[in-house]
C-alpha cells in the first residue's frame, strides 16, 4: 500500500483556506468535501473515484502561463500531477511536478502568494479511463498553485508530456485563469 505524507487534515485545512479566500467556489468544491468525509486516502492516486493532484501555474514576465501537452490525454494542461509519498506538502508536490514535467527546478520559481499553501484555483474535473495503467475513469481535485518564472531551460519528460507552450490565461482550458483575482506586474503578483 502506498503511504503518502500529505494527510486528509492538510487537504481539509488548505481547502478551508482556499474557500475562505474564494467563498463563491464552495459549490464547485462539493465533490472534494464529500470525498474528505469518506474512508480512503484522497491523497493517493489509487483512491477512486476521486483523488487530489497538484499543479503549478507558472507565469512569465508578460503574463503567459506555462502549459504542457499530455501525450496520452491529447490535451494541454498545467505541469504537475499526483501527490507522491516523498512530497512534504501539496505546495511541494506542485513544485516537484513542475520539475518532473519540465525540468524547471524549484529554485527557478518564486511563489506568487504571501501564503504558499493557498492555491489560486482548485479544479475538479473528470479523467478518462487508462487501460494501460489499469485505472478506471475518475475525478481529480487539482490544487493549482501560482508561481512566477525566471529565466530557465526546459527538458522533455519521458513520462508522457510532449510539448511546452506559454499561453495567455484566457486561452487556457479553465476559463477561471483569465478572470483570476490577481494580476502579474513585472516583479510580483498584486491582488
Amino acid at each position: 500500500m502506498e503511504v503518502v505524507t500529505v494527510s486528509r487534515e492538510e487537504i481539509g485545512t488548505v481547502l478551508a483556506r482556499y474557500l475562505a479566500a474564494a467563498p463563491d467556489r464552495g459549490l464547485d468544491a462539493a465533490p472534494l468535501v464529500s470525498a474528505l468525509g469518506l474512508a480512503g486516502d484522497v491523497a493517493s492516486r489509487k483512491t477512486f473515484p476521486l483523488h487530489v493532484t497538484c499543479s503549478a501555474a507558472v507565469v512569465d514576465a508578460v503574463g503567459d502561463v506555462l502549459m504542457v501537452r499530455h501525450r496520452a490525454q491529447r490535451r494541454w494542461r498545467l505541469p504537475g500531477g499526483h501527490i507522491e509519498p516523498q512530497d512534504p506538502s501539496m505546495y511541494g508536490a506542485a513544485l516537484r511536478g513542475l520539475e518532473a514535467a519540465t525540468g524547471v527546478a524549484w529554485h527557478h520559481t518564486v511563489s506568487s502568494a504571501a501564503d504558499d499553501d493557498v492555491p489560486v484555483d482548485i479544479s475538479i474535473h473528470s479523467v478518462p479511463a487508462d487501460p494501460v495503467k489499469g485505472e478506471p475513469s475518475h475525478v481529480h481535485a487539482d490544487f493549482r498553485y501560482a508561481f512566477t518564472a525566471g529565466e530557465f531551460g526546459m527538458s522533455m519528460d519521458a513520462g508522457g508530456d510532449t510539448a511546452f507552450a506559454w499561453r495567455p490565461p484566457y486561452d487556457l482550458p479553465s476559463s477561471r485563469f483569465g478572470a483570476m483575482p490577481f494580476a502579474y506586474h513585472g516583479h510580483g503578483w498584486k491582488a
